[in-house]
C-alpha cells in the first residue's frame, strides 16, 4: 500500500511557507507517496504543485461541495460538504502529517493527529506547542527545513518495512 502523507497548513501563507510546502511537495512526490491536503488555496496549493511537478499524485479533502474552489494542481478532488470537520478526514488518511506554517485549521489537525496517535506529527516553523507548565508536547518533531520534515514523515515509513498503514 502507497504511503499517504497529509500536509497542512494555512490557506493565507508567507512567501516562505509557499516555498516550504512546494519542496515538501517535490520530496514526498519523489518518494512515491500520496500527497492528502485540503485541496485549497495557500500551503494546499504549493504543496500541490510540488508534487504535480514531479509527477505526485495528490488528493484534496475540500470543505464545501464546489469543485470550482479546489486548487488545479491536485490529482483528485473529494467534496465533503463537511467544513472544517473535513481536517478529521484529512488526518485519518495520512500515515504522517507535516504542518507547514501556522493557523486555526493547521492547529486542529495536529491535535486530530496526536489524538489519533501512532503517526508521526511534523511542525515545519509552524506551531510550538507547550503544556501547562511550559514544556514542549511530545510526539511532535519540530524542524526548520522541508527536507527535514519530509525525512521525520518518512521515517514512519522506513520502520513499518516500507509500507503504509
Amino acid at each position: 500500500m502507497v504511503f499517504q502523507v497529509a500536509v497542512c497548513g494555512p490557506g493565507e501563507c508567507s512567501a516562505q511557507e509557499r516555498g516550504q510546502a512546494y519542496r515538501v511537495g517535490e520530496l514526498l512526490a519523489e518518494h512515491g507517496s500520496v500527497v492528502v491536503c485540503g485541496g485549497g488555496a495557500g500551503v494546499m496549493a504549493a504543496v500541490a504543485e510540488g508534487a504535480r511537478s514531479r509527477g505526485g499524485l495528490v488528493i484534496g479533502i475540500r470543505p464545501d461541495r464546489d469543485r470550482g474552489t479546489a486548487s488545479p494542481h491536485l490529482s483528485a478532488v473529494v467534496l465533503t460538504g463537511m467544513g472544517e470537520a473535513r481536517n478529521a478526514v484529512i488526518v485519518a488518511s495520512a500515515d504522517a502529517v507535516i504542518a507547514v506554517g501556522g493557523s486555526w485549521g493547521t492547529l486542529s489537525e495536529i491535535a486530530l493527529a496526536k489524538r489519533r496517535g501512532g503517526i508521526p506529527v511534523v511542525s515545519l516553523t509552524g506551531w510550538h506547542l507547550t503544556d501547562a507548565q511550559g514544556a514542549p508536547v511530545s510526539g511532535i518533531t519540530y524542524v526548520a527545513t522541508a527536507e527535514e520534515a519530509v525525512a521525520e514523515a518518512l521515517a514512519a515509513q522506513a520502520s513499518r518495512g516500507g509500507r503504509g498503514a
